[in-house]
């Protein structure tokens, strides 16, 4: 599932893109349509296919942004402001093309299911192979609960004081460190990959406690995060399975990370270990990792 890093890649890519373009038409595939019909949401939320065609077209994409893990396309029309919420889920992908058959891999051209035709002749396309991607089309932020409840976003400085009061709570001090720092009502954008990198640095077991580190040492693994988060940034972040750019690049983290998917430790030359965490695989040393 893309992480902060990833979600940033595609959107530094989609504002510049994307952004002062008009949308004049929208169409969705049969597979939305029939999610539709048998009464479940598949992609496109919180609204009805006919709302979320019909209401698109006029609007201008102001810009684009990144809060956690998902991007918000800032709209207007009429004067009015709107807000598309993205998720990319575990295989979304976003494409600015001037033809959708310029999607470069068959398995994301196969998985077309958001065609968004734009005034000057191009296309903003949503590609989604295993469909757990979402799109809500807003008036605001507030519009959507859960958007309300992240936490700041790791590299503000607020973050820091949110992850360590948070973590005292009865709910999350008892549980394992690693699903206290993948929540992201505590930190904005940590997933299995870059907590199982940052916790490996840390020399931490993913299982330990949180009420079980000290709080040095939940300030250091905060900072940790924080720069295994913009080293994954810089180097385009991890195409592990289906991650790509908006021209269907891959990025180069993956050939940086110490530990995750690892067979053996990159320090001691253990055998690895692995266990169940919050339903995620978790990848650890057990002689590095305590």
């Amino acid at each position: 599932m893309p992480e902060l890093p990833e979600v940033e890649g595609v959107v530094r890519e989609l504002a510049p893109a994307s952004s002062g373009r008009t949308i004049v038409e929208v169409e969705v595939s049969s597979v939305i349509k029939q999610s539709k019909e048998l009464g479940k949401e598949a992609i496109v939320k919180g609204k009805t296919l006919d709302d979320f065609i019909t209401e698109l077209p006029a609007m201008t994409i102001k810009n684009v942004t990144r809060r956690s893990k998902y991007i918000y396309f800032h709209l207007e029309k009429e004067g009015q402001s709107h807000l598309l919420v993205s998720h990319l889920g575990m295989t979304g992908a976003w494409f600015v093309v001037d033809s959708p058959d310029e999607v470069k891999e068959k398995r994301f051209r196969d998985h077309i299911h958001v065609v968004m035709k734009m005034q000057d002749g191009g296309f903003l396309i949503y590609s989604d192979i295993r469909r757990f991607g979402e799109l809500r089309l807003l008036n605001k932020e507030d519009d959507y609960t859960p958007l309300l409840k992240m936490a700041p976003e790791p590299f503000e400085q607020a973050a820091i004081e949110h992850f360590i009061e948070m973590a005292k709570l009865p709910k999350y001090a008892r549980k394992p460190i690693k699903e206290v720092i993948m929540d992201g009502q505590i930190i904005s954008g940590c997933g299995n990959i870059y907590a199982t990198e940052a916790l490996f640095r840390m020399n931490i077991h993913p299982a330990r406690a949180a009420e079980r580190i000290s709080e040095e040492r939940k300030r250091a693994l905060f900072q940790e995060i924080v720069m295994v988060l913009q080293e994954s940034i810089d180097a385009g972040g991890s195409s592990i399975s289906d991650y790509r750019n908006i021209n269907g690049e891959a990025g180069t983290m993956q050939t940086r990370l110490q530990m995750y998917g690892k067979k053996h430790c990159k320090t001691c030359g253990r055998d690895t270990k692995s266990m169940k965490i919050a339903g995620r695989t978790s990848v650890y040393c057990p002689k590095c990792q305590r």
